[in-house]
């Protein structure tokens, strides 16, 4: 259960829920269990956000702008590296997590360097931090997202620290890009984080459009939307409430996606593939060319990468 639950990123959610029940059923070994383990689990995330203020401080004393994205959509769990954002120059990030913290980049794929991201190895913390450096989107073809999410993040206090993070329209463009358009499975987190935005009442769907349309991803938005709700009506009996007009533009809805490997697997072929199709046409009309050479990579990219799963059963140092 704790492997599951940490992969899922609802570690600490799945830990609390069983520790009640077991409380309630007075089982004092496996409540004791449980409180051991959340221990550890909330002991490694405070660890991790006290070292992403110090990176976030130190991009803001050197005038860089920076934004946490994804790592704090799960609170309270936190997923297995801290992932930020920024449009400062390669150079000028390398420079700053070397100087400041002793890290080392990490070895970059393919997807690494068209996605224009890296990964460092921070002395003393087990998470590696992940920086997207201008760009978003597997193939970093994502320039609309990425030219206004600095200016539209708002901050958050999670455990008195202060982080900058993205607009609601934003952390759901992102989510989407990388669970429709990249890795094509959700983990259980994504349901409940997004199931959790929808039922405060925190999304502006007139927002999300706009954005998402200029991105040339409102259909990949409003799917990743629907199997969000339906999912969430399979175990609970009632669907969110998402308005119409979102969910009628949903190229395919929860039905179309199954359990294997412990994450809900979204089909690529045909349905993910038309997704892309879709997002390649869109930006081509809107005459972004550079987004559109871009994203004509992906297929041979990830031809690469299921013929080195193939031969060597790793991926590694392609996607």
């Amino acid at each position: 259960m704790v492997a599951l639950a940490e992969t899922n990123h609802v570690l600490v959610r799945g830990l609390d829920a069983f520790r009640e029940a077991a409380l309630q059923a007075g089982d004092v070994i496996r409540t004791s269990w449980a409180e051991v383990c959340l221990s550890g689990e909330r002991a490694r995330i405070k660890a991790a956000l006290s070292y992403l203020s110090l990176i976030c401080d130190a991009f803001t004393r050197q005038q860089l702008r920076v934004a946490v994205i994804k790592s704090l959509d799960h609170w309270p769990d936190l997923g297995s590296d801290l992932d930020l954002y920024t449009n400062a120059k390669p150079e000028e990030v390398i420079r700053l997590m070397e100087k400041e913290f002793g890290a080392r980049p990490a070895s970059r794929s393919w997807g690494d360097r068209l996605a224009c991201k890296w990964n460092f190895i921070v002395p003393r913390l087990p998470e590696l931090v992940e920086i997207h450096i201008g760009r978003l989107g597997q193939m970093g073809e994502q320039f609309a997202i990425a030219d206004s999410l600095l200016d539209r993040t708002r901050c958050i206090s999670i455990d008195e620290l202060l982080f900058r993070v993205p607009a609601i329209s934003d952390r759901l463009m992102v989510s989407t890009l990388q669970r429709m358009y990249r890795h094509f499975y959700f983990r259980l987190c994504d349901i409940v984080d997004s199931a959790l935005l929808v039922e405060t009442g925190s999304i502006d769907y007139d927002d999300l459009y706009v954005a998402a349309a200029t991105a040339g991803i409102w259909e990949g938005v409003t799917t990743y939307l629907a199997i969000v709700s339906d999912y969430v009506e399979r175990y609970r009996g009632t669907p969110l409430d998402i308005p119409n007009w979102v969910l009628a533009v949903a190229r395919f809805r929860g039905k179309e996606v199954y359990f294997a490997n412990d994450f809900l697997r979204v089909p690529i072929l045909p349905q993910s593939a038309k997704l892309y199709g879709s997002q390649l046409a869109k930006v081509i009309r809107r005459r972004q060319f550079e987004s559109g050479a871009r994203l004509s990579l992906l297929p041979w990219l990830a031809t690469a990468a299921l013929v080195g799963q193939k031969i060597t059963g790793s991926d590694k140092g392609i996607w």
